[in-house]
């Protein structure tokens, strides 16, 4: 009977996730193209309620100069501001990325105005910043400064601590460089060389659980484009050895990464079963130590599919891309609600006569939000938006929770062995989807570790803590959220 009563809650359960999708915006309407930006450097973020996005634009044919703009939401993407020009000088800016974290919001471009003074040909990157949540931005920041060309950034935020990747070819081909600021952008570190063969390393992305900041891009190096990793553990002052996460004859592009605790997804573009590329996905279940199998995500070998984006929220992981599978481009979704693991069908988000493609998604909660350039109004690209809202499903997924044994209140577990040395595991039950905070603090009150700091879905956890470095002593183990606040002790005996 308990089967049955899954399967037809499933059955309407995955109805309605389609119904719940609503019909698209168009948030550009000018006589030039709009692009989002590619190679993941992400175009949209949300916080809560409000969702913010960044796009360029060339505005008035013949002013020979793209602008970055920005937008914002502040009830879910149901109405939207005016566009605010970030870049607002004689220079070609191109492919800005966003990231936010409550009220601050951080932007990064790159742009030519330094070529146009110092006539070396080169871009370098830029920084921009908001700290009342988009209503004001503050005075524009050079972050690289060289003679050759700083490309593609990809940028992610955890509270004040921001990390930014891109490419640049300033010792001869091009590499990964890493930098990033520990006071929510007010000061900057210098540039950090992540990369170092004689290929080509494109389009990297960035992803940071706690204090360990997960990268990815492409190489040309073996000859043929692959997918490679690397990792820092301590807030990116150190970092390991490059890991090569592909190993075919084909291309393996376009990586996307996301990160929920010390489970690490990665998709991509992989054209290792023909010409025509499909979508391919692994994971890591340790933190980038180890990595699963390839898992190939669409079905056939003729679609065409391209530039993934991944977002997550506690096990639930989200996935957008484009595809020609209709003889036309257009937007694709789906979905995995055990981190990984099995993944569902697809959801067709556009359907029009226009090319639809480059995506980018957020998730808050139990929304998402997708952003995408669409030709569907003649030969220039505008910006679109579409969002999923989850929360009419409320009753129905509490429910389904409870049947199937998902936790129905907070608990925080105590942990095991203790006590112990040097590592023990930490069980964390989280019944409603939100951000939560898991740290370890010592008998002063101050933090030594700090496990999970971002969004969680419902479900059961286990976090592994290494006190490795830590002395001998009575600790204590924390889990905060929006409506929990635990606390426990533990014991470290080396």
């Amino acid at each position: 009977m308990k089967n049955l009563f899954v399967c037809f809650l499933f059955l309407f359960i995955a109805g309605s996730l389609n119904a719940q999708w609503q019909p698209e915006v168009r948030m550009t309407n000018d006589p030039t193209n709009s692009y989002t930006s590619f190679g993941n450097a992400r175009c949209i973020a949300a916080d809560g309620n409000v969702i913010h996005v960044v796009w360029y634009d060339g505005v008035t044919i013949g002013e020979g100069n793209w602008k970055i703009y920005y937008k914002r939401s502040t009830d879910k993407g149901l109405t939207w501001s005016e566009n605010v020009n970030l870049s607002n000088n004689v220079s070609i800016a191109y492919n800005p990325a966003i990231a936010v974290s409550g009220s601050y919001v951080h932007v990064v471009w790159y742009d030519n105005r330094d070529a146009i003074v110092d006539a070396d040909g080169n871009v370098e990157e830029y920084y921009k910043r908001s700290s009342d949540g988009g209503i004001t931005w503050g005075q524009e920041i050079r972050l690289t400064n060289n003679i050759y060309k700083s490309l593609h950034p990809s940028i992610f935020v955890s509270g004040l601590n921001v990390h930014l990747v891109w490419n640049d070819n300033r010792d001869g081909n091009y590499e990964v460089y890493y930098k990033n600021s520990l006071d929510g952008g007010d000061t900057w570190s210098g540039d950090l060389r992540l990369s170092n063969t004689t290929g080509k390393s494109w389009a990297p992305t960035v992803a940071v659980s706690g204090s360990v900041v997960h990268v990815a891009w492409y190489d040309s190096t073996a000859g043929n484009w692959e997918i490679y990793y690397k990792r820092s553990t301590d807030g990116g002052i150190n970092w390991g050895t490059d890991t090569r996460l592909t190993n075919n004859s084909a291309s393996s592009e376009f990586p996307t990464l996301a990160v929920s605790g010390s489970i690490v997804h990665i998709a991509w573009t992989d054209g290792r079963n023909g010409a025509i590329p499909n979508l391919y996905y692994k994971r890591s279940t340790n933190g980038g130590i180890s990595w699963g199998a390839d898992t190939k995500l669409t079905s056939k070998n003729n679609y065409n599919d391209s530039y993934p984006s991944l977002a997550v929220n506690g096990s639930t992981v989200h996935l957008v891309y484009h595809s020609y599978r209709l003889k036309n481009w257009d937007i694709y979704y789906r979905t995995s609600n055990n981190d990984g693991i099995k993944w569902g069908s697809d959801v067709q988000l556009t359907s029009n006569h226009g090319a639809v493609n480059v995506s980018s998604i957020a998730v808050s909660g139990s929304n998402v939000h997708v952003l995408f350039r669409d030709y569907r109004n003649g030969a220039n690209s505008e910006i679109y938006y579409k969002r999923y809202l989850g929360t009419s499903l409320k009753k129905d997924l509490a429910a389904f929770e409870q049947e199937e044994g998902l936790p129905t209140s907070f608990q925080l577990m105590q942990n095991y062995p203790n006590p112990f040395n040097p590592t023990t595991t930490i069980q964390v039950a989280i019944p409603e989807a939100g951000y939560y905070a898991l740290k370890v603090y010592n008998t002063l009150g101050q933090e030594v570790a700090e496990l999970v700091n971002g969004q969680l879905g419902v479900g059961d956890y286990n976090f592994n803590f290494d006190a490795s470095k830590l002395s001998s002593g009575l600790y204590i183990y924390s889990i905060k959220g929006s409506n929990v606040n635990i606390s426990k002790k533990m014991i470290l005996m080396k």
